[in-house]
């Protein structure tokens, strides 16, 4: 034990987990936490909005799955991490973040810059908690970091009144914790994965869909050997891109809204759904009523209140995505196989040829599918891509094919613009040797922007593509297509120049309007030294289809 003050336990605390890194804007609430952090080993990157903080504590915990660190003072700047909070929390994303408070003797009494931000959060967090004495910090710190990593992943969020940080008492560093009442399942029931098992071998129209939990259990290879084992096609959903090698002669990519056909149409014909690690989403599964209305669902997930939550489990398994799979595999193969028809998988592979995108467009303005397709030349297998929400997000989401998990980051439960810039600074921040590109559309970019200045200042060189069609895309598509063309407080209008505001942060920027000049910009964009923006100006109203409008089942796509 030893006498310290509380923001010096704090960083210690921090130091043991590992956190090498934290996101965040100080505060007169937070100032004496910062005091402690100036002479620690912890790097910290000022970020310019307290969202942007948490978004990228988000990206840098989704790149290396460990929990990412993001701090804020109290009052607007605890309420302008919600919305990252939220996003990590609908994800399943493991974060802390740490927020000042008003001293203890005015909680409560409406103190300047005093907001309620466990009662805010209590919803959004996975857990969260008040320090109420410095000798507890150590022990919150732990509990939160356990919380956040265990199970299904989340955001806790630990709020640290200022005289906490400032008050001083025996600290004493625990080396393991216990939580009563929270003990995460990671072992599958053997009967639920024996009945699971005759279901796939039964079955004559298998299909896998793999969720974010794919990803975050790192079961992407047991995910391979059972795809291969059945065999059996394999979709994903938007968390889960990236979970099975889209270069897979077995994967028909992802589904649901903006999915591809194929998987839309395997699903709607399987007669044996195996979900590993997925929520269904409503984005994924169209309208429930008639989604995989052959099939047999077995659901693997580490949660077991999505059990049944929104689809059907003929067969449930609560547990650990990779832990439930190699059991799977290891019960599959001490059971007599029967010969399976090549029919179904020949039926996939039709389906696959007959919907592959077109993408070599040489149209001008730039069709977004060229554009896409030279990312994809651009970037290697290790490389990251974050994207915003709305067009952008479904064009990257639909064709752009990923191989490895955590290389494809995107804002999947909540849907938050603005979220892909900072995550993408994160992201780089936890791999700086790998290239990280961020598929930005105009509208979110903007929600953001200002952090610029955090990349400049840091050299934290990513890359920004802003798909450029001076729109809010996605609410003008579903204007254009449900709304009888009423565009409504969708146009963006002629500003800014997107090269001017890059430069002006002393970043590179660099218009491209022809598809003869994608691969060179982004060439330049790479070498430039600095963190960059490319303006890629789009056809305006190009709609990213297929589309399967609401209400409808998954085959019912349009465009």
């Amino acid at each position: 034990m030893a006498v310290m003050k509380g923001a010096d336990a704090v960083v210690q605390a921090l130091e043991r987990e590992g956190v090498e890194v934290v996101f965040g804007i100080p505060g007169g609430a937070s100032i004496p936490l910062y005091d402690s952090l100036y002479s620690s080993g912890i790097r910290h990157i000022l970020m310019r909005h307290e969202q942007g903080a948490a978004h990228a504590a988000d990206g840098y915990a989704r790149v290396l799955g460990r929990a990412g660190v993001c701090s804020a003072t109290s009052g607007p700047g605890a309420t302008n991490l919600t919305t990252g909070i939220a996003n990590a929390y609908m994800d399943s994303s493991p974060v802390v973040a740490i927020t000042g408070q008003v001293a203890t003797p005015f909680i409560g009494r409406d103190a300047f810059q005093e907001t309620d931000v466990i009662g805010i959060t209590m919803p959004i967090t996975k857990h969260n908690f008040q320090v109420r004495s410095v000798a507890e910090i150590p022990e919150v710190i732990k509990k939160a970091f356990h919380i956040a990593q265990t199970g299904r992943p989340g955001p806790v969020l630990i709020d640290l009144p200022k005289d906490m940080q400032e008050g001083v008492a025996e600290i004493e560093f625990p080396e393991e914790v216990s939580l009563v009442g929270y003990r995460p399942t990671y072992e599958g029931h053997p009967k639920q994965i024996k009945e699971a098992a005759r279901a796939i071998l039964d079955a004559e129209r298998p299909v896998i869909l793999a969720g974010g939990g794919v990803i975050i259990s790192g079961a992407s290879a047991e995910l391979m050997r059972l795809a291969e084992f059945i065999p059996a096609p394999v979709v994903t959903t938007l968390m889960g891109k990236g979970s099975f090698p889209e270069s897979h002669p077995l994967s028909l990519g992802v589904l649901g809204m903006h999915g591809r056909r194929e998987a839309n149409h395997a699903v709607t014909e399987s007669d044996l759904l195996i979900a590993v690690g997925t929520r269904f989403s409503d984005r994924s599964t169209g309208m429930v009523s008639c989604f995989a209305p052959e099939a047999k669902v077995i659901h693997i997930d580490i949660d077991p209140a999505e059990i049944g939550k929104n689809v059907k489990a003929h067969i449930p398994v609560v547990g650990d995505a990779r832990r439930v799979l190699a059991r799977l595999l290891q019960v599959l193969a001490e059971m007599k196989r029967k010969g399976r028809s090549r029919e179904w998988i020949e039926k996939v592979k039709l389906w696959k040829r007959e919907f592959e995108p077109e993408l070599d467009y040489d149209d001008v303005p730039l069709k977004p599918h060229r554009v896409i397709k030279e990312i994809m030349e651009f970037l290697g297998e290790d490389d990251v891509v974050t994207t915003e929400v709305g067009q952008c997000q479904m064009w990257a989401h639909c064709y752009m094919r990923r191989s490895k998990p955590r290389t494809f980051i995107s804002s999947g439960g909540l849907g938050t613009m603005g979220f892909g810039f900072p995550a993408a600074i994160g992201a780089k921040v936890a791999k700086p040797e790998v290239k990280v590109l961020d598929v930005a559309g105009d509208g979110s970019f903007l929600m953001n922007i200002q952090e610029l200045a955090t990349a400049v200042e840091n050299s934290i060189n990513v890359i920004v593509a802003v798909f450029d069609n001076r729109y809010l895309g996605m609410v003008r598509q579903w204007q254009e297509l449900f709304y009888d063309r009423r565009y409504s407080a969708v146009d963006l209008g002629s500003s800014p120049d997107f090269v001017k505001v890059a430069e002006a942060f002393g970043a590179f920027g660099i218009r491209v309007e022809k598809p003869g000049e994608i691969k060179d910009a982004l060439k330049q964009a790479a070498d430039s030294g600095k963190p960059a923006v490319v303006d890629f100006v789009i056809e305006r109203e190009c709609n990213i289809f297929p589309m399967v409008p609401p209400g409808k089942c998954l085959k019912e796509v349009i465009g």
